[in-house]
């Protein structure tokens, strides 16, 4: 791999688990001093400098004062077979965060510095141990909330993005690699490639890209879940609705319309997949001051929303009115038309999408199917395909296949070998930026910095 960013010899070191009292802590140090650095301050049966890699060693810890400070585990790892790819050593240690204070001023006094955030993980990048895909998946598994959102990231990290995306290039760099030899030989009139070959190549690669262009919305929704704005004429049943998921009285129920004046957020998990439901005042005229800004809160929820649940009820007709209005404010393709309260009578079915009772439960299974369809659309993705969840890696697809579009344009005006070569290299260089191949600094220190201390 080819970076911007120089690899520093700094020796680092950072809590590596969350701050506060616990069981045990683990300060983590990597860099080539770090095992010199633990041998000054720990005392086992045996120097760790003397130690295999990958082994865990039993002992204390003293101050320069030679003060007893705490016993702990030393688990030392050996370059290039470390997480960083560096001399590393990762001290388990009793949970207080005054012992913890003390171990890092200690070995912080040794020429040693506290690393920066995402520090330990940008060396693993830097040192070939990681692309920078996988070092982004990392961030994701730690953030990951439910079962897809970690299957997800677990993916990612196992290389099955970075390892589309480098074939990708690689058929790319053959393929713009015969056309640039052409170039070499121009005198002889010697043809590697036809132009009728070469716009084969560039559509397989166009239609491979567009697959996992079209797969971000369903690794978003896999990353990051589904809002869900709960959307209806006062009193029929939103907040009942929202009670019977979330099987506690969350939100308050009455016959009194504009009991609802705020936004209640909560979360329900269905089969591993996160939705965020918000429950919204009732969208109507109103003079009620407080009220009022309810309606606005709930016009900007559905704005923002992912899927629109549009609720009516039995008793009352269709709300033609808010129908419209909705319509106005988000698209069609993003309401589910839900109708309450069936125990009391059955709906007309050509109407609605779902029925639902909130007081018995009747319909519900149906309702999670149809969340679970409009959420995901007819995408025919899995958790085991190479799926994009990352908004930078989609912006760098989109790019690809931009500069390829332009390569066929040229292909098809039977332009020269020079511009079809530039634009497949552009293509080259933008999926080369999803795993790192060439990465300015400003992109690295981004992605990092968003990482905890000690990652």
């Amino acid at each position: 791999m080819i970076h911007l960013l120089s690899q520093t010899e700094d020796t680092i070191a950072a809590l590596a688990t969350p701050s506060g009292v616990g069981a045990i802590s683990v300060v983590r140090v990597s860099g080539p001093e770090s095992i010199n650095a633990l041998d000054n301050i720990f005392r086992g049966k045996k120097k760790l400098i003397e130690s295999s890699s990958h082994t865990i060693h039993y002992g204390k810890i003293f101050s320069k004062e030679n003060e007893l400070i705490d016993d702990v585990l030393i688990s030392v790892f050996k370059a290039p077979n470390s997480y960083t790819g560096e001399d590393s050593v990762e001290i388990s240690t009793h949970g207080s965060p005054f012992v913890v204070q003390k171990i890092i001023e200690i070995i912080l006094s040794q020429k040693i510095r506290l690393a920066e955030p995402g520090e330990f993980t940008k060396r693993a990048f830097l040192n070939g141990r990681i692309d920078l895909a996988q070092a982004e998946a990392v961030a994701d598994i730690i953030n990951s909330n439910t079962e897809a959102s970690f299957r997800g990231a677990r993916n990612q990290l196992d290389g099955l993005l970075s390892q589309k995306v480098e074939s990708l290039r690689e058929s790319l760099i053959n393929t713009s690699s015969l056309i640039e030899l052409e170039l070499d030989f121009s005198e002889e009139d010697l043809k590697f490639l036809s132009y009728e070959e070469a716009e084969k190549r560039i559509n397989e690669i166009i239609e491979e890209l567009d697959f996992l262009i079209n797969s971000y919305s369903f690794g978003k929704v896999l990353k990051d879940g589904v809002n869900v704005a709960l959307v209806g004429e006062p009193n029929v049943g939103k907040s009942s609705l929202l009670n019977y998921l979330l099987k506690e009285a969350r939100a308050i129920v009455s016959d009194i319309p504009g009991t609802t004046r705020d936004i209640i957020r909560e979360e329900l998990v269905i089969d591993g997949i996160l939705f965020r439901l918000y429950d919204t005042a009732g969208l109507r005229l109103t003079e009620d001051i407080i009220e009022k800004e309810g309606v606005l809160r709930s016009k900007e929820a559905v704005r923002n929303a992912d899927l629109v649940l549009f609720m009516n009820d039995v008793v009352t007709d269709f709300s033609e009115n808010l129908w419209n209005e909705l319509s106005e404010i988000t698209s069609y393709d993003r309401i589910l038309k839900v109708v309450n309260k069936i125990d009391l009578k059955k709906p007309q079915k050509e109407i609605y999408d779902v029925g639902i009772s909130a007081k018995t439960g009747e319909g519900m299974d149906l309702l999670f199917q149809a969340l679970k369809r409009k959420a995901f659309g007819t995408n025919t993705f899995t958790e085991k395909s190479a799926v994009v969840s990352n908004l930078r890696h989609y912006n760098s697809l989109k790019k690809a296949k931009d500069n390829l579009v332009a390569a066929l344009s040229s292909i098809d005006q039977k332009f020269s070998g020079e511009f079809i070569s530039v634009d497949l290299r552009n293509a080259e260089s933008a999926l080369g930026e999803i795993i790192g191949v060439v990465t300015s600094e400003d992109i690295l220190n981004n992605i990092f910095s968003k990482f905890c201390i000690g990652k």
